[in-house]
């Protein structure tokens, strides 16, 4: 298929009480499963290490060129898979797990608070809870000032919005491996849809523009 849309997944390392980090779990599930014909996959581990994260986004997304790169975290507060709508700048005094946080305690010196994902949470949210996969997604926009967040902010800067965030709950609390790795596939194939059916919505526009200009 020619034109297959890229998609960029991101998992993190261990760190903290999460020996096993189930963000990269249902990752490695999500590259089992595919998103079928029309996707091509790439997936990465991140660690959870501010200036790694720093240098890696940038050349993973110069290299694959994605049309969409969705981050995916663990949250042991989460009960749901949780769909996050803003990356902040600021706030990151958490230490990584090489003991170190920004002097600066933010992602870019001068750059906007938040950053707001094109993609609409609520609407992905909306059609992944009908298609009843046994899976609940919900939509939060405080992805928690740690290295979450950090990272979405970073991508989202890289990407001009075209980047999503998804926590997941420890693994067992209360999804196994299979059901996260599904609920993953779900959100990112309506996250694709999102896009494609937006693309096609400013193309309409402009095509209006170009009748009415003519």
């Amino acid at each position: 298929m020619a034109n297959k849309k890229k998609v960029l997944v991101t998992g993190f390392e261990p760190f903290g009480e999460h020996a096993v980090n189930s963000s990269w779990v249902a990752v490695q599930e999500l590259e089992r499963l595919g998103l079928g014909e029309a996707a091509e996959l790439h997936v990465c581990e991140l660690p959870v290490d501010y200036l790694a994260v720093q240098s890696i986004l940038p050349s993973l997304w110069k290299q694959h060129q994605p049309q969409l790169a969705v981050h995916v975290g663990v949250s042991g507060l989460a009960t749901s898979v949780t769909l996050e709508q803003f990356g902040h700048n600021k706030g990151y005094e958490r230490l990584d797990n090489r003991s170190f946080c920004p002097a600066s305690h933010c992602c870019m010196e001068n750059g906007a608070d938040s950053i707001k994902s094109v993609i609409d949470m609520h609407t992905v949210c909306k059609k992944v809870n009908e298609s009843n996969i046994g899976v609940t997604v919900s939509v939060s926009e405080d992805a928690g000032r740690y290295l979450c967040d950090y990272t979405y902010y970073t991508s989202l800067h890289q990407g001009h919005g075209r980047s999503a965030f998804v926590h997941v709950p420890p693994l067992g609390g209360p999804y196994s491996k299979t059901e996260l790795g599904r609920g993953l596939q779900a959100v990112v194939k309506e996250m694709l849809n999102w896009l494609e059916a937006d693309y096609t919505e400013e193309e309409q526009k402009d095509k209006k523009l170009c009748s009415h200009q003519l």
